[in-house]
This record gives structure tokens, sequence and C-alpha cells, in this order.
């Protein structure tokens, strides 16, 4: 456990001394995989599908707040939803806007979750956004969650419609307009995620808060169960198709990464646990305190060697 100790010190000490370098580029890597996955998946406008647009505009998020990343990664979207019909990017564009606004209403700070999500439903991993939101974040973040959601939902039906949504009657754009609702509201399998998604973060968030031993670990754990129990049952009920063993290969992977996220954000000592009482003129105070895992820096003594003539 010491020489874990001693690698997280050493990878928060790096980060600490290079962060003024290290920002931009995490921020430039987030939006190049960000842009390149949105043409990967969409790809219709030819002209945003080239390298060097891509590599330009993720230059340009590296020094720019990440809140901006989410609007340029909308706006990419939407430009792609106008190359399959007008009245897509328009629907798709109005959903944005609510999602945008509700998103800069309550959860200002969360942009990395509207990002990650969509990316971690690619790698078949999304079953972590919501465990690990819970362990860091506030109830307030199940907004960024549903965004996230809906997005990747969003796309996914563009992607997979594009060619019956093109075909459609040009002269007719409420068909198109219809058409295109219809599979967003009536998408049983995003309404299932979402809502999965959403009660598993305030339950983890709940527990966690909770002043029993090892509470971040139970509320990871009841929040994976709750996960898979709630996306299992929505399949039997609706019939969405969602692959078990996917589900549950995904949320173990997902548990995986939410303790190696508690080693570096909360990585406590209970077998140190103290409990405090005092008082002032007013309150009795009980206090349980629960010492973090460190590590003491290694002490060099330099000797100084004289030689005698």
């Amino acid at each position: 456990m010491s020489s874990l100790l001693e690698i997280r010190e050493n990878i928060r000490n790096f980060y600490s001394r290079n962060e003024v370098y290290l920002q931009p580029f995490f921020k430039f890597l987030l939006a190049l995989v960000a842009l390149l996955m949105i043409n990967g998946n969409l790809g219709f406008m030819s002209k945003l599908d080239n390298v060097f647009i891509v590599l330009v505009l993720a230059l340009m998020c590296s020094f720019l707040p990440v809140n901006l990343l989410v609007v340029i990664s909308a706006v990419f979207v939407i430009l792609h939803f106008y190359a399959v019909s007008m009245e897509c990017a328009v629907v798709g564009g109005a959903v944005f806007l609510l999602m945008l606004l509700l998103y800069y209403r309550f959860a200002p700070k969360d942009a990395l979750i509207v990002l990650l999500l969509p990316l971690c439903f690619v790698l078949k991993i999304p079953y972590a956004v919501p465990i690990i939101v819970g362990l860091l974040c506030t109830p307030a973040s199940v907004v960024s969650v549903a965004c996230g959601v809906i997005s990747y939902y969003m796309i996914d039906y563009v992607k997979v419609n594009a060619t019956v949504i093109s075909s459609l009657d040009a002269d007719n754009a409420v068909s198109k307009f219809r058409y295109v609702m219809d599979g967003l509201l009536n998408n049983k399998a995003m309404l299932i995620v979402l809502i999965s998604f959403c009660i598993t973060t305030i339950i983890v968030y709940v527990i966690r808060r909770l002043s029993v031993d090892h509470a971040w670990t139970i509320a990871m754990f009841a929040g994976a169960v709750v996960s898979v129990v709630m996306l299992l049952l929505g399949d039997l009920t609706f019939d969405t198709n969602i692959s078990v063993v996917a589900t549950i290969l995904g949320t173990v992977v997902s548990l995986l990464l939410a303790k190696v996220v508690e080693f570096f954000a909360f990585n406590v000592d209970y077998t140190r646990t103290e409990y405090v009482q005092f008082e002032d003129d007013e309150y009795y105070y009980y206090v349980k305190a629960i010492p973090k895992n460190t590590v003491s820096k290694a002490k060099h003594t330099v000797k100084k060697i004289t030689s005698v003539l």
C-alpha cells in the first residue's frame, strides 16, 4: 500500500508542478477525441469530416473554457444534422438549446460529464459515469448526466435513420419533423437509461455522504446493483434489446474505475477512526475523525566529509 501511496503522491506533485501545461493538453485531447467521435459517428457533412479542421478546432479549445467545448461540439453535431435535412438540424438545435439552458442553470461546472458520457457509451462503459458523478459531485449533476445520455441517443438515432430521414418527401417538412421528434420522444431505451443513471447518481451521492465505514465503497456497489437491476427490468418490460452480458461486464469495469477514483479522491484509514466530543456555550459536538492515508516524504540527509591532512 505504501508504494501505491507514493505513486499517488508523485502523480499529484507532477500535476501540480506542470498544471499550466497539462490543463491545455488535456483540453486539446478531450476536444480532439470528442470531435473525431462526432465525425466518426455522423460524418454527413464532408467539409467538417476533415482532420485538419478538427486539429485546428481542438487546438483552439485547449485555450478556451471547457464549457465552450460543449457548445462547439453541439454546433458540430447540428451541422452534420443539417447535411441530413434542415428539419433534423432544427430539432437537434432545439434539443441542444434546451439542454444547454438547463445545464448552465443547474450544473455549469460539469462540462466534463456532458462530454465524457457519450464517449463512455462508445467505449461500452457508460455505467461508470453516474457512479463516479455520485461520488464526486452533487445531486444537481443529474442534469449533466441526463444531457449526456440524450446527446448520445440523439446522435445514434440520426446515425441509424439518416437514410430514411433523407428519403422522406422534401416538400413535406411536417412529416420529417414528426418522424425525428417521434423517434426521440418514443425512444424507450433512452428513457430507461436516463432514469436509471439519474437514480444511480442520487443513490451513490446519498450513501457516500453517510457516516459509516467504507461509505464510498458501499455507495459504488449499491449504485452498480441498482443500475444493472433497473436496466434489466426496463429491458424485460419494454423489450429494448439491452445486452445482459455487456451490461454486467461494463458495470464491473466501471466499478474498477470508481475504485481508482476513490483511491485518488478519498483514501482513508478506518482502523484509526477517532470519536471526539466537545462543547461551547450553545452546542455539544460529536465528531467522527477518520485520518487520510498518507505517506511521509523521505528525508534525505547529506553528510559532509572533510579530509584530514
